[in-house]
């Protein structure tokens, strides 16, 4: 009984220590005032005021930065404030600098306090600072709605030197700008510790700085794996065939970090169940690594229309696994419905190439399937814009 109170008494202390070393949020800070109160009466008095609802407060959260009541009152928790004054003129930096009502809510929502934020000394500083480095007003409120606690951080010790990284190894502004709206988030990281290991990690393995470049503008949270797992990921990578190379091998590890290892474990059956064997499915993997980035739905989806609504044999997908990239809705069901009348006209043969109709341009495939039939089927054009304005409308809904 001895040993539990002691380890009841260490708990807090511990999940103390864990959440100061990342940024906290208002849900991490409440856990941890929670658990705190059961172990210091000193504590309960504090607590148990700052958390009585605050009527000014919740009316203004409500009223003017859009929150619904039970957001305003968990809001009011970490921020109270009896004037209008500061808040007010936060909302109106945000305001004059393009973010709509939706997004100010939801940057309030996230982090409260920033309402009693100074707005020129601590806020316009760091909006200025991505303006500085070719961000346009929707880039930045898009970076800000997306991590508003990078308006809380410290802009010469970590937002300049997080940026600049980004920016030596890109050579450029505007690449360093595309990975930050990619992940706003990734500024607030020890880079060194996650994303240089891994990108040293890839070098090693042959990897051209060019498609470092790709991955990392492309999938910067790629980069935010423990080092020790990411080279695992390499080594296997590797051992399915990619050549380290090719821009492949860079989008092979986002397929096999997509979702984790029980996501890869259930695609993997899905194409068994379509009868690919092993050595198919690593072929597979090796010419298009995204037939394993799409969902379970969609490989699923588009192996049936294949299979048995075309009557195709599940292998022949196999050996262009880049079939199951088109969208179904928007290229594959439109364009299949021209070659139908095509083959009930006897104008193309049954056994025709589905890589030519599904994987080429919308310039190519008008001409070579639509264009050379207008006399013979004038209606093709008419029908295959029919069922392209029809995905687009199903898309409105």
């Amino acid at each position: 009984m001895r040993m539990m109170i002691g380890f009841l008494r260490k708990a807090p202390v511990l999940q103390v220590r864990f959440n100061l070393t990342a940024s906290p949020t208002p849900q991490s800070l409440h856990f941890l005032l929670d658990h705190l109160y059961l172990f210091s009466s000193s504590s309960s008095t504090s607590i148990s005021t700052s958390e009585k609802p605050h009527p000014f407060t919740v009316s203004y959260l409500i009223n003017s930065c859009g929150l619904s009541h039970k957001d305003a009152r968990s809001a009011s928790k970490y921020v109270h404030f009896e004037t209008p004054d500061k808040p007010n003129s936060v909302l109106a930096l945000f305001n004059s600098h393009g973010f709509s009502k939706t997004q100010t809510s939801k940057i309030v929502k996230k982090e409260p306090q920033l309402l009693l934020s100074d707005p020129d000394k601590t806020l316009l500083p760091k909006l200025q600072f991505f303006y500085s480095k070719g961000a346009s007003w929707p880039d930045i409120a898009k970076i800000v709605v997306c991590s508003p606690s990078i308006l809380k951080r410290s802009l010469e010790n970590q937002i300049i030197p997080s940026f600049n990284f980004f920016k030596d190894f890109l050579q450029s502004d505007k690449m360093a700008i595309t990975v930050v709206k990619r992940f706003s988030r990734i500024l607030l990281f020890d880079l060194h510790t996650y994303v240089a290991s891994n990108m040293n990690a890839l070098q090693e393995f042959g990897v051209p700085k060019s498609n470092i470049a790709g991955l990392l503008m492309n999938q910067p949270m790629a980069f935010m794996v423990r080092p020790n797992l990411f080279r695992e990921n390499l080594e296997e990578v590797k051992k399915m065939g990619s050549n380290p190379s090719q821009m492949k091998f860079v989008i092979a590890i986002q397929a096999i970090r997509a979702g984790g290892k029980s996501s890869w474990e259930r695609k993997i059956d899905i194409y068994k169940r379509w009868g690919w064997s092993e050595e198919e499915i690593r072929l597979a993997f090796t010419k298009s690594p995204w037939c394993m980035i799409y969902s379970e739905d969609k490989i699923m989806a588009t192996m049936d229309f294949f299979v048995n609504k075309m009557g195709r044999e599940s292998s022949s997908i196999a050996r262009r696994p880049q079939l199951i990239s088109p969208s179904l809705e928007k290229r594959i069901i439109p364009r299949y419905s021209v070659v139908q009348v095509l083959l009930s006209k006897g104008l193309i043969s049954k056994d025709f190439s589905l890589s030519a109709v599904f994987q080429s341009t919308e310039i190519m495939f008008l001409h070579k399937f639509v264009d050379v039939y207008k006399e013979e089927a004038p209606q093709l054009l008419n029908l295959y814009q029919e069922k392209l304005n029809l995905t687009k409308k199903q898309d409105c809904l």
